[in-house]
């Protein structure tokens, strides 16, 4: 890619392209491959300009050189982002609002009255519409104020009034519907699906594929965990599908031999093989879209409540309209309280604060299901922690693998990997990446891998039963022994480390030693959660009680738990519910699911088991978690925003209405405002609560 520097500082950089004019396609394309550079940190690309901006670390002649090499044609990006983007949407209202405040002022300098006269006449034929669509429900709202301000300020021939009251309404509703689109865009991007490789069945076996080369008609398994990569019909097996994803189900759906299912659905139990009919995602951003806009989610609870008391408000209004004028017999006076009412104000401002927090939250990596998860956060009192994946690194390593047996310990390490690949956890991902590092490259030699969740797993190779998991699992559950011989062995494993057992036809034949270090943030975060309003904080852990305890002294957790089940986590968190506390439950396992869900809000690591992903209400990026302290502070002023709201536009109304009543200002005045005030408003709650 040819460029020129137009401007440059320390850690930033301004690009102009050798190009006009960038298609929204190529700056999309250029945005993504800036995104994915490991040097930069935050990019933004300009089409109309053909320029990108560019905040990087490291080397400057490193990031150059992968400018220069850049090409848009090799670019792989993923399916749906460059049509779901949001960049097109956000210049088609930009111009629609310049167009519209453009019109405005060419009526007034340039229409004659009469022509102008007829055009109010004519848009307030639509508000007088809507209106009256409203009064045939049998319900008094916003939508009948406003038809019946418009109306009267027509009929007494103050065009002015009319024109200025339908200008600021129609700015109110290009921005409510700009911001609500794009957050809505946002948070059904952050919730599509991105798989990259699947698991192919070919024959008898079952081979790691890249997603991009399936075609309608193979066939495809999934294991218990996974997401679900193609629309297609179920050919083998049956298991439970949540599929709230895309209809908003709340209880898993059972899906066998012949049953639809669809990309994006997350398999909860069991293992489906899927015959592919749709490989494009085209339609899958539309369900997600549609799924998000008929949903409650998008509400908190403050907002709902702030809502509700608009539409009661309306027949208050219209009923003070009456009064005034049958008090003062004057119908300017009357108008006066007409031209302002509650409704209008908090049904447009306090859904654009919401969504411009849901926004700005996928800004820093953080994706919110709805704004009533917001509201969660905001009050929640008690904090609970999955250890594995969540306060210690996502990334444990394989530090050793002890044999019990006659094989050699990297046979036992393939045998392990073999089976551990197809389960997404961190303990199992550790074992895979060892088993690759040293090429121990295997063939699926194993019969249908079945896995228990919270314990292991469980095959067969070669007619023998293999089990790998937990000493619970191995030991109590499966009832294997230590081989005669191997004992003293046994008792000496470093107890610095985690154990994952492998027992092969009842007798342990290795032991994998997994170091699973703590986050170097892990004690401060919990030190900052307790500052900002968390009065309880909980570590809950499948690992022994010596493990958990000095895991708990080093991150400074008021509680924790050891050895628990997934249903002991989601049993505390109804509890602590049950006292009236409300419970944010962090994990990212398949065994965290129940609590996830059980929880008032649960908050999933984004690199953690895929169903649990799905089933939380929040996901934060893996690499640090500050990212839950940035969470709080920006719920908590969320609330704060939509409370300052609501006195505000309480205030002000209450105020323009009292002038109005009294005589002091004009039905224009006290129109202009009222809806000044709420696009003020609504233009405040746009803007980013966390820059400060």
């Amino acid at each position: 890619m040819k460029f020129i520097i137009k401007h440059e500082v320390k850690g930033r950089i301004r690009l102009h392209l050798a190009q006009p004019r960038m298609s929204f396609a190529e700056a999309d394309t250029l945005l993504y491959y800036l995104e994915h550079l490991n040097q930069v940190k935050e990019a933004k690309v300009y089409e109309r300009t053909a320029d990108a901006a560019v905040v990087y670390t490291g080397s400057r002649e490193e990031l150059l050189a992968a400018l220069r090499r850049f090409r848009y044609e090799n670019v792989q990006v993923p399916e749906g982002f460059l049509e779901n983007s949001g960049r097109e949407l956000n210049v088609q209202y930009k111009e629609k609002l310049i167009w519209k405040v453009l019109f405005r002022m060419g009526r007034k300098l340039f229409l004659p009255l009469p022509l102008r006269t007829a055009y109010t006449w004519f848009q307030a034929a639509r508000y007088f519409w809507k209106g009256l669509g409203v009064l045939a429900k049998g319900k008094l709202e916003v939508e009948v104020l406003d038809a019946t301000a418009i109306a009267v300020s027509v009929l007494r021939a103050d065009y002015n009034t009319a024109d200025s009251v339908m200008f600021l309404l129609g700015i109110g509703e290009l921005l409510e519907q700009w911001t609500h689109k794009k957050s809505v865009g946002d948070l059904a991007r952050s919730m599509s699906l991105n798989v990259s490789r699947v698991w192919m069945k070919t024959g008898n076996q079952e081979v790691l594929t890249e997603a991009s080369v399936i075609r309608p008609g193979d066939e495809v398994v999934v294991h218990m965990g996974n997401v679900i990569p193609f629309d297609g019909t179920v050919s083998d097996g049956e298991g439970m599908v949540n599929q709230a994803s895309l209809t908003g189900e709340s209880q898993p759906v059972r899906k066998e031999t012949g049953k639809y299912v669809y990309a994006g659905t997350v398999l909860e139990e069991g293992e489906l093989t899927v015959q592919v009919k749709e490989v494009s995602g085209s339609t899958r951003f539309e369900k997600i879209v549609h799924m998000i806009e008929e949903s409650e989610k998008l509400k908190s609870g403050t907002e709902s409540r702030a809502l509700n008391l608009a539409d009661r408000l309306v027949p208050y209004t219209l009923g003070g309209t009456v009064l005034t004028w049958l008090v003062t017999q004057n119908v300017t006076r009357a108008l006066a309280v007409l031209m302002v009412d509650f409704s209008c104000a908090l049904k447009l401002a306090l859904p654009i604060a919401v969504l411009s927090a849901i926004r700005e939250a996928g800004g820093r990596r953080i994706t919110v299901k709805g704004g009533k998860y917001l509201e969660e956060v905001a009050e929640a009192s008690t904090v609970v922690f999955d250890k594995t994946g969540t306060l210690t690194k996502a990334r444990p390593v394989v530090k050793r693998t002890v044999a019990f047996c006659e094989k050699d310990e990297d046979e036992l390490l393939r045998i392990a990997a073999c089976l551990e690949e197809h389960f997404p956890h961190s303990m199992a991902k550790a074992v895979v990446t060892a088993a690759k590092e040293k090429g121990l490259d295997h063939e699926e030699m194993h019969s249908r891998v079945e896995y228990i969740v919270a314990h292991g797993i469980s095959s067969s190779i070669e007619d023998k039963k293999v089990i790998i998991g937990s000493w619970h699992f191995v030991f109590e559950d499966e009832g294997c022994v230590v081989p005669d011989g191997y004992q003293e062995k046994f008792d000496s494993l470093p107890t610095e480390y985690s154990h994952l057992y492998m027992a092969v036809d009842g007798s342990l034949a290795a032991v994998i030693c997994i170091e699973d270090p703590l986050r170097e943030e892990a004690f401060q975060i919990v030190e900052e959660l307790k500052s900002c309003g968390f009065e309880r904080v909980v570590m809950m852990t499948g690992d022994s009680e010596k493990t958990a305890a000095a895991i708990a002294e080093k991150v400074g957790v008021d509680e924790y738990y050891s050895e628990v089940l997934p249903e002991d986590k989601a049993a505390y968190i109804e509890k602590q519910k049950a006292m009236g506390r409300t419970v944010i439950m962090v994990g990212d396992g398949i065994n965290d699911s129940p609590a996830l869900s059980a929880a008032s809000a649960g908050i999933a690591i984004s690199d953690g088991a895929e169903i649990a992903r799905e089933i939380a209400d929040i996901t934060i990026a893996a690499d640090d978690l500050r990212e839950i302290v940035t969470l709080k502070r920006l719920s908590t002023l969320l609330m704060k925003r939509i409370k300052r709201d609501y006195r505000m536009i309480v205030g002000v109304n209450a105020g323009l209405i009292a002038l109005g009543v009294a005589g002091l200002i004009q039905p224009t005045t006290s129109a202009m405002l009222h809806n000044t005030s709420t696009l003020l408003i609504s233009l405040e709650n746009m803007k980013n609560l966390l820059e400060e």
